[in-house]
C-alpha cells in the first residue's frame, strides 16, 4: 500500500529542477527519498541510528531503532512507475549484501536483547507528490549468509 506524504519539501526549495548528467539525478533522487524515508520512520517513533552505513564496498541507507528493535533499511526511490514498483528492485544480490553489512554493524555496534528485521521502503516522487510504501520485514537473515 502506497502512502502519500503533503508535498516534496527539496522540490519546493530548489524551485526548477536542473539538468543533470544521469548519474547525478539518479544520486539526488536517492538522497530525496532517503530524507523522505527519514522522516517518515521518526513521525513513526523510530530514532535513526545511522545514514548509509558502509561496509567495505557495501552501505545500509538507514539504521533506525524503536523499543529494542533495529531495522536495517533500504530506501528505493523512483520518480514514475515506469521503471516498475521501487520495492521490487530489492533483489536476492541486495538482501544478501544487506544481510552481510548488517551482520558488520551488529558485530561492532549490536546489543544483547536487541532483535534485528530487514525493511525496505520505496519512494516515489511525481512532481510535488511524493508516496511511500514501506515494507516491514521484507525479508530474512537466511543461514547461507
Amino acid at each position: 500500500m502506497w502512502y502519500g506524504m503533503r508535498e516534496h519539501d527539496d522540490a519546493r526549495r530548489t524551485g526548477s529542477p536542473q539538468v543533470l548528467p544521469m548519474s547525478d539525478e539518479r544520486q539526488v533522487l536517492g538522497l530525496a527519498g532517503e530524507r523522505v524515508a527519514e522522516r517518515w520512520l521518526r513521525r513513526r517513533g523510530w530514532r535513526v541510528l545511522q545514514r548509509r552505513y558502509r561496509a567495505g564496498h557495501r552501505d545500509i541507507d538507514l539504521i533506525a531503532e524503536r523499543d529494542g528493535l533495529v531495522a536495517f533499511v533500504e530506501v528505493k526511490a523512483r520518480s514514475g512507475e515506469a521503471f516498475g514498483d521501487p520495492v521490487a528492485a530489492v533483489n536476492w544480490r541486495k538482501q544478501n549484501e544487506l544481510v552481510r553489512s548488517a551482520t558488520v554493524w551488529i558485530d561492532r555496534n549490536g546489543k544483547h536483547g536487541e532483535q534485528y528485521r530487514f525493511d525496505v521502503i520505496g519512494v516515489l516522487i511525481e512532481g510535488q507528490r511524493v508516496r511511500v510504501r514501506h515494507v516491514v520485514d521484507a525479508f530474512r537473515l537466511s543461514a547461507r549468509s
